[in-house]
């Protein structure tokens, strides 16, 4: 997940513009006394961290390095291909693909990145960075806009399973939030090793051009640039769009290249004279655009977003946006990387939201499950924060406050650190399982904007009592100390190792205790390995791991993005009493 600053948006700006926030903070509590509300500044968060400063500063270093080796990997990752790859691709004229990002967004605007380590350590020996592609959201000619991009340094932008993925995610995003689609292409299809992961299910190369008929027909653009190749079923790209671009002398457009032309037909053909910009320019009509060079494309592309006559109508009520009172970079000594250790979730709301102000619901009731209203950039928005295990009380309080926000057309942002849902007799006579059921049931219907940071721990039920994956959350991020799993690798260590017991027992044997640790420990190294932030993000179980300092200006971009789509009225199913 990569968040970049390109500037600062004034408050002389635009609504417009200033709905689309700067990746720039501000210093926070600037000739104030840090940690006290400034005057006026009513309902907000009095910090009050309850960790011995020895513990803060153990928290801090370790934070710290998980992000400093977060840092590093997403500047590997941002190198594509490999140098040589890199200087083959400038030397034929091109821009690289994060050069023609940086070109084609608006001048000192961000561009937030999504899935940056998609495919990391997922083939073997194949290096796969950022899946071959780079997606996320920008600003073009004042606009919004889903931006993908082929990475041609990557095996020569070919698709792999994860790189299909990534683009579909990517649509996935841009329909829901209603975003025009910007592809710019430079593909070589895909992957034919790997075609039987590629080609014939569902969700697979298909997929991509029928998203992108389905998104024409609801009016949202999709604009192709073609920088290079565009082979096969990849031409459908450039054909399926509302309007297409193609760079002189450099883009190809076919279905059929020259070598499989010569072995079907016998013809040789060069590839321009077979699908290059003259002919589909002039002739075909696939393309509308000739662009000279890459440069001139961008410029021709911002100019089709300048026509698109788009508004944004947003229908929440948006209030000039304010610095948090505290640092936010005190949120790495608030968590740290140990997620036996407990922290207060409002020491983290406290820290990204805008004047630290946060109206608390239900303060006294269910208070392992932290609720409230609060803004964020000016956007209002309902968090939910876990502080512990949820009982039924915390359940029902969570499923409430969800109602509200359905009501009031709020956004809800969830705040992910849960062991799961109470266990035990008690509790289960107590009707955990309905009260449960209740917050999935308003989570799975809710039809407001749901964004997903998980900041510590995301295990079993609660995974989707707090909106994992499963529930299709707008934007899911994860911080670097995050965990994702079933259940903790002790847990599940312990669980097995209890059947293994049992079995043992029923045939009249024991399981020594060196036979019992030798079992637990490959699972506990196993769930480990698998509940890795890095291993979740390769696989696009999230959106992007993200530094927890940026977690507020992440979370600006998103819920502006998210504003373009209208909300549809919530209607809720059958609530077990």
């Amino acid at each position: 997940m990569e968040e970049r600053s390109r500037g600062a948006a004034g408050r002389g700006e635009s609504p417009s513009a200033r709905a689309w926030p700067s990746l720039r903070a501000e210093p926070s509590g600037t000739g104030e006394r840090r940690g006290l509300p400034r005057r006026g500044c009513l309902g907000a968060v009095r910090s009050a961290c309850q960790l011995l400063l020895p513990v803060r500063l153990e928290n801090y270093e370790r934070m710290k390095a998980l992000v400093t080796e977060l840092q590093e990997q997403a500047e590997k990752i941002r190198l594509g291909g490999g140098e040589k790859a890199r200087k083959l691709h400038t030397s034929r004229g091109k821009l690289l693909p994060r050069e023609r990002i940086d070109k084609l967004i608006d001048p000192g605007s961000p561009f937030l990145e999504f899935s940056q380590f998609a495919g990391h350590q997922l083939y073997g020996n194949e290096e796969v960075p950022a899946g071959g592609i780079i997606t996320g959201i920008g600003r073009v000619s004042g606009t919004e806009c889903l931006i993908v991009a082929n990475d041609a340094t990557v095996k020569g932008g070919t698709y792999y399973p994860i790189t299909v993925k990534k683009h579909l995610r990517a649509q996935e995003i841009a329909m829901q939030n209603h975003l025009p689609c910007l592809y710019l292409v430079d593909s070589g299809g895909a992957n034919l090793p790997r075609q039987a992961e590629v080609f014939p299910d569902r969700d697979h190369f298909g997929r991509i051009f029928y998203n992108q008929a389905v998104m024409s027909s609801q009016g949202i653009p999709q604009i192709a640039v073609v920088m290079g190749s565009c082979t096969a079923g990849g031409a459908y790209v450039p054909a399926m769009a509302d309007e297409s671009i193609i760079v002189g002398k450099q883009g190809t457009i076919f279905l059929g290249g020259p070598p499989l032309v010569k072995a079907a037909t016998g013809e040789q053909v060069s590839a321009e004279d077979l699908g290059g910009a003259d002919l589909h320019c002039r002739k075909s009509g696939v393309t509308d655009h000739y662009a000279l060079d890459d440069n001139h494309a961008l410029h021709l592309a911002r100019k089709v977003v300048r026509s698109l006559n788009l508004q944004k109508k947003v229908d929440v009520t948006i209030e000039p946006s304010e610095e948090p009172l505290f640092p936010a970079d005190e949120i790495y000594g608030i968590v740290g990387d140990q997620l036996k250790r407990n922290f207060d979730v409002k020491e983290v709301i406290a820290r990204i939201v805008d004047g630290s102000r946060f109206d608390e619901f239900k303060a006294l009731y269910g208070d392992t499950l932290v609720t409230g209203f609060a803004r964020i950039f000016g956007y209002p928005v309902g968090i939910i924060g876990n502080n512990g295990v949820l009982f039924s009380e915390s359940a029902k309080k969570g499923t409430h406050f969800i109602q509200l926000c359905c009501q009031r057309n709020i956004p809800i942002v969830f705040l992910q650190n849960i062991t799961g849902f109470m266990v035990g007799r008690e509790y289960e006579a107590g009707g955990i399982a309905k009260d449960g059921a209740k917050m999935v049931t308003a989570v799975a219907c809710a039809n407001v904007p749901k964004i997903t940071v998980i900041i510590g721990g995301s295990y079993g039920a609660g995974n989707y009592g707090m909106c994992g994956r499963a529930y299709s959350p707008r934007f899911l991020y994860m911080w670097p100390n995050a965990r994702i799993s079933v259940m903790g690798g002790e847990q599940a260590a312990t669980v097995l190792a209890t059947i293994a017991k049992d079995q043992k027992a029923r045939e009249g044997k024991q399981l020594s205790e060196a036979d019992e640790a030798a079992l637990k420990e490959p699972i506990i190294r196993r769930f480990e390995e698998e509940g890795n932030p890095y291993y979740s993000s390769a696989r696009l179980w999230d959106d992007g791991i993200i530094d927890p300092a940026d977690t507020r200006l992440v979370l600006g971009l998103s819920l502006s993005a998210a504003l373009n789509a209208p909300t549809k009225k919530t209607e809720f199913g059958v609530f077990r009493m």
